[in-house]
């Protein structure tokens, strides 16, 4: 049986930092109320001209030199993202050429701050059955492109970066299994107030809107079901998982989460503070953090868990 494991992990964050103090002088908010709420201090900005696909890149380098290949041994290339470049060629194919890969599938996924999770579960799916041997998967955001600067809601929450795994095919197994969900219902409490073929109703670029103390309830029981879920699929019970990387949103639901999986915060990775919520890329961002690091180490098993907008959710166990 083909199986797939992450070979090699790599990130970006732009040089641009935005803190809470700076936040303070553009809307009505305080560093104390931010963090309390949030646990987050600090967000990167991308520089103006710089793109998602630029973003993209220097986390996929990374990546490809962690896992000891080159472009041209990548024979899949899938980014998650919210914020292309373009309406169309995909993220994908941008970074494809950037790259100077040439022939292999190139595409990308989009399941906002789920995304990450839904590139990863494709790109198993393909090495599983035989159609790769060697996938680039990137989660890469310019959120701050999106985000309504008046809003003092949602400017203080998002942040920019992306981050990258080289999955490829392995005769044991690294992910162990992959669940995704999403409800559509959901759509009016974390969207955009428009788009290309439906504009913001007073014009101009689309703005991120969101009902955040009904995201926040929904999002803390879904993901305590995801928990479940993926234990009972695999035959754990709490405790046992060696590090929950989950997405960066809120401190808060991130230790709901790891008091369902019954893990102390030490064994938890968090960026929040550094980065804030960077969507599609926070997980592959936390991930490459805690490997660069030395606290997540060959052989221990990883909780990957995100949701998004849509709403989208979804999991991801493995050995890394």
């Amino acid at each position: 049986m083909i199986h797939s494991r992450i070979a090699g992990t790599g990130s970006y964050l732009p040089e641009r930092v935005l803190t809470n103090a700076d936040l303070e002088r553009m809307v009505d908010t305080s560093d104390q109320w931010i963090v309390e709420r949030t646990g987050i201090r600090r967000r990167h900005l991308a520089a103006e001209g710089q793109s998602t696909c630029d973003l993209a890149e220097q986390a996929a380098r990374r990546a490809l030199e962690a896992a000891g290949v080159t472009a041209a041994d990548i024979d899949l290339v899938i980014v998650a993202t919210t914020t292309p470049d373009r309406v169309f060629p995909s993220t994908a194919c941008l970074l494809q050429e950037r790259l100077e890969i040439h022939g292999c599938p190139a595409f990308d996924v989009q399941a906002v701050c789920t995304g990450f999770v839904y590139a990863l579960d494709v790109a198993h799916r393909f090495i599983r059955t035989g159609g790769a041997r060697r996938a680039l998967v990137v989660g890469a955001e310019t959120m701050s492109r999106i985000v309504d600067w008046s809003d003092r809601s949602t400017c203080i929450l998002f942040g920019d970066g992306a981050g990258a795994v080289v999955l490829e095919a392995a005769d044991e197994a690294g992910i162990l299994s992959t669940h995704l969900h999403a409800d559509g219902s959901y759509k009016e409490l974390l969207t955009t107030d428009g788009g290309v073929s439906e504009p913001p109703p007073e014009g101009g670029q689309p703005h991120i809107r969101m009902s955040g103390n009904e995201v926040f309830k929904i999002a803390v029981k879904t993901l305590g079901a995801i928990v479940d879920e993926t234990l009972a699929a695999n035959g754990l019970e709490q405790g046992v998982v060696d590090w929950l990387v989950p997405h960066q949103a809120n401190i808060r639901i991130i230790q709901a989460t790891a008091r369902k999986l019954k893990l102390p915060m030490e064994r938890v990775i968090v960026t929040i503070e550094d980065q804030g919520n960077t969507s599609a890329a926070s997980i592959p961002l936390a991930l490459d953090t805690a490997v660069r690091d030395g606290r997540i180490r060959r052989g221990e098993t990883l909780l990957l868990e995100a949701f998004g907008g849509g709403f989208t959710w979804g999991s991801a166990l493995l050995v890394y």
